[in-house]
């Protein structure tokens, strides 16, 4: 017999992550409780059981005390709501590649996205990302129900969608899938969220069973990603067989001159995968073909972990320094990421990135063995995300968000989804002649212009003015439908004219004419308020078909006779100033903006040709108020009803002085 094993086969990193975490808190001594078997394999389990691992299948189970470890395949968002309002201990084990899945359906369904999620419904991870969900969700797992759905729910077409694939979906039916999807959805958006390790296990495992007469195909029989596994190997190798421990190797005949091909699901540990070999091996007599070695198990491990340039790999910080961030890939080799190649951003701090203990999807730029280094890059794995983003926003005009990071010729660049977007001078939202560093650090809203393809490389142009214009339309559009006289407003000051100041109430200017800005007689509306100012004002008119807003400001409290009255009555004594003269008496100031007149016969106690033989202006004196006339406002003052040898004044029959 000719034994070949395929090159990814066995754990997968979330799968294995998960397994290391329960032992972990095992060997800790703490008492651990999974939510549901830790992986689909007997054997794992039963390992773990022996540690005092048990598996729990709801949350009522969970007893007091102990750690609940949720598996990697995740849980809907209510039971991590249940955990925390139960105050439960737990240590979340989801695979990082199934959470990325939760943050995607999460955002895109408060857009108000139509989720369609290939993949089983009654998986546990399809579940899970189900629960994440807060609208429109549907499950399919063949391209032709895919049809059906579409053909059945025609509101799927006509609403804006996104597609997802549950990580160990088949990558063959999900390519037909995605044909059927961009032409029957034309308002989408896609991601394909299949692991790589997945999609590199399948793959192999096709090629294998294309060269095989046999394959045997190792994991357990519930676990969804070694079910694909059988079916893809089926499809090429009539003889195709599923067990799940060596034990089962008696039950199938094998001929001498079989060409045996092994692969082995994502919940199948290297010790199981070892033992099927060594009894095949023992049956052949024969070396195992790439993998015949003494030291087997720590060979295989390695297989499992081969890096190859361009592939994906999720890694832990493990250390941050100011040129570097340094990764635990969970193996032999170290990884680190060059500050150029951590953020988009050229001003961001490390820390403010990353964090240690964060778990990151990475790309691998270059391998060194011989050092033990592996070169990786954050900025590029965030990029090919945001560009599937991009590429939905550009077709569906949606607004985007992102931070200024620079001045450059011509304009400005935004950091968005860790993807530089240039914003040319003319779509910055800035006036003509204005600085444009006033935007760095700054967070604007923006729509694409374009995206291009310049030597290779994609570039995304941007126009923040698109938005402002949009904004400030609607804003328009909602003041005119809802304003009316005497509303009120809080208001900036735009600019200010001779006649009056123009306030910006919301999107819309309007004019507080210069004799409405003070009670007191002005010059220039700069007496009382500038540029920048921030006023509260009331709507005073509307000319709804010029557009024209007159604006109030002064408010009826302030008006000097309204204090006048409530803190002066007839037979006050007070003292004031002598304002002007006239044939036939004196005004007098009482308080800003109110004056009151001393008539000629009540300003001595005998007769006077003229009040300058009396008074002069700027002169303060002590009147007596002697009558209060509301409805004319005018009020009569008399010096000669406080003098002694003379009788209390008789109101003046002249005209009084009216308010200023």
């Amino acid at each position: 017999m000719n034994i070949t094993v395929a090159k990814s086969a066995g754990f997968c990193f979330g799968v294995d992550r998960a397994v290391k975490i329960v032992k972990r808190l095992a060997e800790e001594g703490k008492s651990v409780r999974t939510l549901g078997p830790i992986i689909h394999n007997k054997s794992v389990v039963s390992d773990l059981e022996k540690m005092g691992v048990l598996a729990v299948e709801s949350l009522d189970e969970s007893e007091s005390g102990s750690t609940l470890v949720i598996r990697s395949h995740g849980v809907p968002k209510n039971v991590y709501d249940t955990i925390k309002e139960n105050q439960i201990e737990f240590v979340d084990a989801t695979c990082p590649f199934v959470s990325k899945i939760h943050k995607i359906v999460s955002e895109m369904s408060e857009r108000g996205y139509t989720i369609l999620i290939a993949g089983d419904s009654s998986h546990p991870e399809v579940v899970g990302i189900m629960g994440f969900c807060t609208g429109s969700v549907y499950t399919f797992k063949t391209s032709e129900e895919l049809t059906n759905l579409t053909d059945n729910n025609r509101q799927i077409a006509e609403n804006p969608v996104c597609l997802v694939a549950q990580t160990t979906f088949d990558v063959k039916e999900f390519e037909k899938s995605l044909k059927i999807f961009k032409k029957v959805c034309t308002n989408s958006i896609f991601f394909d969220t299949i692991c790589n390790a997945t999609s590199n296990r399948q793959s192999d495992a096709e090629e294998l069973a294309q060269r095989s007469d046999m394959m045997i195909v190792i994991g357990g029989r519930h676990s969804s990603n070694t079910n694909k596994l059988y079916n893809i190997c089926r499809k090429h190798c009539d003889r195709t067989f599923l067990i799940e421990t060596a034990d089962e190797l008696g039950q199938i005949s094998f001929d001498e001159g079989d060409n045996i091909g092994i692969t082995a699901g994502a919940s199948t540990p290297a010790s199981i995968i070892k033992e099927v070999l060594d009894i095949m091996n023992n049956k052949s007599g024969e070396a195992i073909e790439n993998v015949a070695e003494e030291n087997f198990g720590e060979m295989l491990e390695e297989s499992l972990k081969s890096l190859n340039t361009n592939d994906r790999i999720m890694g832990v910080v493990d250390k941050i320094e100011p040129n570097a961030v340094y990764v635990n890939l969970d193996r032999k080799q170290t990884g680190y990421i060059p500050i150029n190649e951590l953020s988009n951003d050229p001003n961001a701090v490390p820390e403010d990135v990353v964090k240690v203990g964060d778990e990151l999807e990475l790309l691998i730029m270059r391998t060194n063995d011989q050092e033990g280094m592996i070169m990786l890059s954050k900025k590029r794995v965030d990029s090919m995300k945001g560009w599937d983003v991009f590429e939905a926003a550009l077709e569906n005009d949606e607004v985007l968000e992102g931070v200024v990071t620079e001045v450059i010729k011509g304009g400005i660049i935004v950091v968005c989804n860790n993807i530089r977007v240039f914003i040319p001078a003319s779509h910055s939202g800035v006036g003509r002649g204005e600085p444009l560093e006033n935007l760095i650090k700054t967070t604007v809203q923006f729509k694409l212009l374009e995206i291009s393809k310049q030597q290779g490389r994609k570039r995304a142009v941007g126009s923040i003015r698109n938005v402002l214009r949009e904004k400030n339309k609607a804003i328009r559009e909602a003041f005119w439908n809802s304003v009316e006289v005497g509303k009120k407003y809080t208001g900036t000051v735009k600019s200010l004219t001779s006649y009056g100041a123009f306030v910006d109430i919301g999107g819309v200017d309007g004019m507080i004419h210069i004799s409405e800005l003070s009670w007191n007689r002005i010059k220039h509306p700069s007496e009382v308020v500038n540029v920048g100012d921030t006023v509260e004002v009331y709507v005073k008119g509307i000319d709804e078909e010029k557009k024209n807003i007159s604006l109030g400001f002064r408010k009826a409290e302030d008006n000097p006779w309204t204090v006048f009255t409530n803190n002066y009555k007839v037979g006050d004594v007070i003292d004031v100033t002598i304002d002007g003269m006239s044939s036939f008496g004196a005004f007098a100031v009482i308080i800003p903006g109110v004056k009151g007149l001393i008539h000629i016969s009540q300003i001595a106690n005998r007769r006077i040709e003229k009040p300058q033989d009396e008074l002069s202006v700027g002169q303060v004196v002590k009147v007596k108020i002697t009558e209060i006339n509301d409805e004319k406002k005018r009020v009569s003052l008399s010096i000669r009803a406080l003098l002694n040898d003379e009788e209390p004044a008789a109101p003046a029959e002249e005209p009084a002085a009216e308010e200023e």
